[in-house]
């Protein structure tokens, strides 16, 4: 029987960029080599929000704060529709 591990890494004073999202992701990385999972705590909005511009909100998820609303995808709309 193998044992999951969940790695709690708190990201408050990361930097909301390419580079933090890049570290992150490597970590995951490695941790998912070694059986465990990364969960984040402390991810500011826009730190989310860059993960979620990379894609990888999926693979990096974390735990939304209660007072905060979990990222969700926009409306699409046709370009030739006028804007509201």
């Amino acid at each position: 029987m193998a044992l999951e591990v969940r790695v709690l890494c708190d990201v408050r004073s990361l930097p909301a960029d390419a580079a933090a999202v890049d570290l992150l992701a490597r970590l995951q990385l490695a941790a998912h080599r070694h059986g465990s999972e990364l969960r984040l705590s402390g991810a500011s909005a826009a730190l989310r929000e860059v993960i979620a511009f990379c894609g990888l909100a999926g693979v990096l998820e974390g735990e939304p704060e209660e007072r905060e609303e979990p990222l969700g995808i926009e409306e699409e709309r046709q370009l030739d529709d006028p804007a509201v």
